[in-house]
Parts: structure tokens; C-alpha cells; sequence
């Protein structure tokens, strides 16, 4: 069980010089209103106080995504927590946005840079279910909520691949709300990701961790994306230096797959980015992909190895080269929701 990490300021800078009174202006950080994007966007608040030696604070931005009650295949998934906050940018009522990655659209604007993407967080499902039963302990027709057509199509596959009965049920709401409909008895279990629960201090509420083998995560899940205007040089270097270049190269690949597969992130698709190590030489990157229908009967699922990517283009050729695999094995036909 990892526990939660903290986004790491490089060795060195956290004395950063304090600079003339003009430089100490606070910085600010929009965030969603949502406990878990005011905690992931707290810890990085004080990791990047640390890198520039001035204080942030938050202003809290109502996106669509928070008020809308439709479940978010229906309202279209991409892009509905972060339009807000990118038009709030651009507008210049905050310096810089913290996003979870797997929210992103994939197509990056050119006046906003992705300045950073520090360590992933463990980007696995997890289970809490009543009477902290593990997946393979639920009972017959078990009522199973999650709000992500790509968990329902994997969780529905693996039960009836192992002679189990489920009734994958769509939820929306936040971490306290869906494991409330366990703690009532509305539900025996719900899905969700193990980095919002470890960011939220709720690991012990998670009854399984389900092992990437049997649900592949959400292309980003687990990572974070601070997003600042293009053109302010010395903010995205600043930013920069929160960055891990190993997970960018993850997810810059998992997002390219699932840009060329043309799906939005409420489709589908799963799609998970690891390293290989020799020992304790890193020597290839591993990129898994999956894509079915919800009620789980048809799966495409691939994998690729090549080498580590050293830039985004070779990140982004491993993604594509993956998705053409998939969609030659009819993965096209599987995802319902086709970007446009």
C-alpha cells in the first residue's frame, strides 16, 4: 500500500532568495472547489512556494463538471473541469492551475504551457466495499458504482472471465458521497482511484487495491498537471522544476494513445505507461492499452515495449504506434463516444 507523496521540490531550492518586496507577490493558484482538487492543489501550493520563495494562494473556480448532476459521459467528459480554469488563466485572474491529468483534453492550446507534471501518485483502481470484502469476496450480483464506462467494460470482463455477477451502476459525486452509498447499503462496493483517496488522508478506506492486470487506469490517472499562460517565461521555469521527466513520458504516451484512438476521456479506454528496469538500470517503457464495451463481452487489449522516450515526440510515436494496433483489432467499434 504506498502511502501519499507530496510533489518534491528539488534539492536546493527550497531557500530560495526571497527577492525585492515586488517579487514576493503571491502567486495564484486556481483550483477546483472539490475537497480532493483543494488537497492536491494545497500540496502543491507549498512545493511551488518552495521552488520560488513566494507565497501562493488559492482562488476556488467553479467548473461545469462540479455542478452539472449528468453523469459525464453524457455532458461529454473531456474538458469539463478545466475549461474554467484554462479561460481564467487566459484571462489573467490566476497565474497557474493545478488539474488531475487524466481531466486534460488532450490537445494542448498554444497560448497555455504544461509547465510541469510532478511524480505520479499510484495510478491503480481501489475497491471499498462493505464488510471490507476484496473483488473476488463480492457476492453474487453485487452492486458495483463507478461513474467511468472504462472501469465498468474492465470489471464486467474480469467477472465473467472468473464466474462472477456483477451490476456495475453509475454514480456521480464526490469521494465522500460514493462511499457513502456503500456506508448506507445502497451499494456493496464502489470504484475509485487510490491517488485521490491517498491526496484525501483515505487510504484506509479502500478495501482492495486492484492490480493493474485486471483494470488498467485511466490514461494520466494518478499524475497532476500545473498549467500556466505560454508566454510567462519565468513562471513555467520556475514551475518546470516540479516536473518528473519519467512521468511526463508516461503520460504524454498514454494521452497520445488515446488521442489517436479519438476518444474523449469519458470513452472506454484504459491505458497505463511503466518502466522496465535491469536491476536498477531503467531500459524500456511498457505502454498497455485497453478498450471494450461497458457490459465488458469485447476487449482489445495490447501492449507495446520500446525504449525509454527521451523527448515528447518519441513519447507521443509509442502512443500512436499502440493505437494502431487496437484500432486494427477493432478497437474503433468498441468506444461508443467518438471525439470530434
Amino acid at each position: 500500500m504506498s502511502e501519499p507523496r507530496e510533489p518534491r521540490a528539488p534539492q536546493g531550492q527550497a531557500g530560495a532568495p526571497q527577492g525585492r518586496p515586488d517579487e514576493k507577490a503571491a502567486l495564484r493558484l486556481g483550483t477546483r472547489r472539490s475537497k480532493l482538487a483543494m488537497a492536491q492543489s494545497g500540496l502543491v501550493a507549498q512545493a511551488v512556494s518552495q521552488v520560488t520563495g513566494r507565497p501562493v494562494e488559492l482562488v476556488e473556480i467553479t467548473t461545469y463538471g462540479d455542478t452539472s448532476r449528468e453523469h459525464l459521459a453524457q455532458i461529454g467528459g473531456t474538458g469539463v473541469f478545466v475549461t474554467a480554469l484554462r479561460e481564467a488563466l487566459l484571462l489573467g485572474e490566476i497565474d497557474f492551475a493545478v488539474h488531475s491529468l487524466k481531466d486534460l483534453p488532450t490537445g494542448q492550446p498554444d497560448e497555455l504551457a504544461l509547465a510541469a507534471v510532478p511524480l505520479r501518485e499510484d495510478p491503480r483502481d481501489v475497491l471499498v466495499a462493505r464488510d471490507g470484502l476484496r473483488f473476488e469476496e463480492l457476492p453474487d450480483g453485487a452492486r458495483v458504482g463507478t461513474g467511468s464506462p472504462r472501469r465498468m467494460a474492465q470489471l464486467n470482463a474480469y467477472a465473467r472471465n472468473h464466474g462472477m455477477t456483477i451490476e456495475t451502476v453509475p454514480i456521480r459525486g464526490n469521494v465522500d458521497t460514493r462511499i457513502g452509498y456503500v456506508r448506507s447499503g445502497e451499494l456493496d462496493a464502489v470504484v475509485l482511484a487510490a491517488a485521490g483517496l491517498g491526496r484525501l488522508g483515505r487510504t484506509e478506506d479502500v478495501t482492495d487495491f486492484l492490480s493493474v492486470d485486471t483494470v488498467l487506469p485511466a490514461p494520466g490517472q494518478g499524475a497532476l498537471a500545473i498549467e500556466c499562460a505560454a508566454d510567462n517565461a519565468d513562471l513555467v521555469a520556475a514551475l518546470s522544476e516540479l516536473d518528473d521527466p519519467f512521468t511526463r513520458a508516461a503520460v504524454t504516451a498514454e494521452r497520445s494513445l488515446l488521442a489517436a484512438l479519438e476518444a474523449g476521456c469519458s470513452a472506454p479506454v484504459g491505458a497505463l505507461a511503466d518502466l522496465l528496469a535491469d536491476g536498477q538500470i531503467v531500459k524500456e517503457m511498457r505502454l498497455r492499452g485497453v478498450v471494450g464495451t461497458t457490459d465488458g463481452t469485447t476487449l482489445v487489449q495490447l501492449s507495446t515495449t520500446g525504449p525509454v522516450p527521451e523527448t515528447h515526440d518519441q513519447a507521443m510515436a509509442l502512443g500512436r504506434e499502440l493505437a494502431a494496433e487496437m484500432l486494427a483489432k477493432g478497437a474503433a467499434g468498441l468506444m461508443g463516444e467518438r471525439a470530434h
